[in-house]
């Protein structure tokens, strides 16, 4: 199982034994067993008694807060986490020196780098698009050939910037014109691919954040990502490098017919474009599909990251 989703208004989640039950009106509904899970992904307003969160963090089961309609992040429950008091004395002390701009650098080569790779892929695919395609590529190659060790972090947010305005430029194009996908924007989202791609994001995010947490590192304490309070800045830098993972899943839902625009709502008194409730039955088992194998990436990237940090080796870009 790996993962358990909870989207359902008004059930009560108990404990017994070494499995949640789930209530509604005081009626047992089923049961979901412990031993398997991983993550809990709660959504909305659930009520759980406190021994339940007990049980999980015993466990070690990450517990991930999700807002009911727009699924904003509301919180995050872990269980014991690493004590590598080391690690992030470590960590602290690079980001201070010259090897948070070298990780910085590796960050955004390796995020142009797939930007790249899944535009020649899909020139292969969409021969009509081809022209837009071959002229985002050349720019986008031009930007990761500037990239090197003398640049400062500004300019470095500066090439990242320009190559993502590039990149999103032509990823429009290849969707139809029904899903009203313009631009990327966020918070609110304004048309259905931009809520897929948000919420395909927040759920990354917080993969990536168990990783980091996981093996003792801190994740408010990034590289390319600045400090800023209450973010984490560290699963920000990681994160760049998994977006174009999100975009293919996102292009294929939409691609294969798996979600249209009749699957979103928008309302007048809540601005913003949404995953309705019942086709969010349908989107937990595609993402946890697409996430199997994206997660044992994110673990031996974020244990390379740590190892390069307690070992003091040397990073590079290497284009």
């Amino acid at each position: 199982m790996g993962t358990a989703y909870i989207d359902r208004k008004d059930i009560h989640i108990k404990l017994d034994g070494q499995s949640l039950a789930i209530y509604s009106n005081n009626a047992r509904e089923g049961v979901i067993p412990i031993k398997p899970l991983k993550r809990v992904v709660i959504v909305g307003n659930v009520m759980l008694d406190t021994n339940v969160l007990h049980r999980l963090s015993d466990n070690n089961i990450s517990v991930l807060f999700l807002s009911g309609k727009t699924m904003r992040f509301r919180g995050m429950l872990h269980g014991r986490l690493h004590n590598n008091g080391i690690l992030r004395l470590k960590q602290y002390e690079k980001a201070l020196t010259d090897f948070g701009k070298e990780m910085a650098l590796r960050f955004v080569a390796t995020k142009i780098k797939n930007q790249v790779l899944f535009l020649k892929e899909l020139s292969e695919q969409i021969e009509e698009k081809r022209f837009y395609f071959s002229q985002a590529i050349e720019t986008l190659e031009k930007i990761r050939e500037k990239l090197n060790n003398s640049i400062d972090l500004d300019s470095l947010r500066g090439f990242e910037g320009g190559a993502s305005a590039t990149y999103f430029s032509t990823f429009t194009r290849i969707f139809p014109e029904s899903l009203e996908f313009r631009k990327r924007n966020r918070r609110p989202p304004e048309d259905p691919v931009n809520a897929m791609l948000s919420l395909c994001y927040t759920l990354l995010h917080y993969e990536v954040v168990r990783e980091i947490e996981t093996i003792g590192l801190d994740p408010t304490i990034g590289f390319y990502h600045q400090f800023e309070y209450g973010r984490e800045s560290l699963a920000c830098d990681l994160v760049e490098i998994f977006r174009t993972d999100a975009d293919k899943m996102v292009w294929k839902v939409f691609r294969d017919g798996i979600f249209t625009p009749k699957d979103f709502s928008k309302e007048n008194e809540r601005p913003g474009c949404y995953l309705k409730k019942e086709s969010r039955k349908i989107f937990y088992p595609v993402y946890e599909e697409w996430a199997k194998e994206i997660r044992l990436i994110i673990k031996e990237e974020v244990r390379k990251l740590a190892e390069t940090i307690i070992n003091n080796e040397e990073t590079g870009v290497k284009n």
